[in-house]
């Protein structure tokens, strides 16, 4: 029998799949209006806690700015990014405009279009990193 190594425990096993499928995303608010500060920015985050707890995601880094949110997760493969960021979109957009009527002046509260990026193992790290490091810019 061989030993485990710690990374062997960062692969998410299933019922016919071993997979490590870590996505980067950027979500930009339409017309990159910086909107998420404050209480905005707490229930967005809340949000994607809600929906990385529904789906079984692994949240590996989240930074919320005031005009772009960074979100890194590692997924299941039944599950396409595409899905994945209409979800995050859908759901944040019909929440916050619920909850924050001043959200509902803009004519959308996202950009139509994302930036997803997958990342393999060696450079899961330095986009966390990346991610942690908006703040101090």
């Amino acid at each position: 029998m061989s030993k485990l190594s710690s990374k062997d425990y960062e692969y998410r096993r299933a019922e016919g799949s071993v997979s490590s499928l870590n996505y980067h995303f950027v979500f930009v608010p339409k017309r990159r209006k910086a909107v998420l500060t404050g209480d905005v920015a707490e229930k967005m985050q809340s949000i994607i806690f809600e929906l990385v707890n529904e789906h079984g995601w692994k949240l590996i880094a989240i930074e919320i700015m005031p005009d772009h949110v960074h979100c890194f997760l590692n997924v299941p493969p039944n599950e396409s990014p595409s899905d994945i960021a209409r979800w995050i979109k859908g759901r944040s957009s019909h929440h916050l405009r619920a909850e924050f009527p001043e959200l509902k002046k803009m004519p959308c509260m996202w950009s139509p279009s994302y930036f997803v990026a997958s990342t393999g193992q060696v450079s899961t790290e330095i986009v966390k990193q990346y991610i942690e490091n908006q703040r101090s810019k």
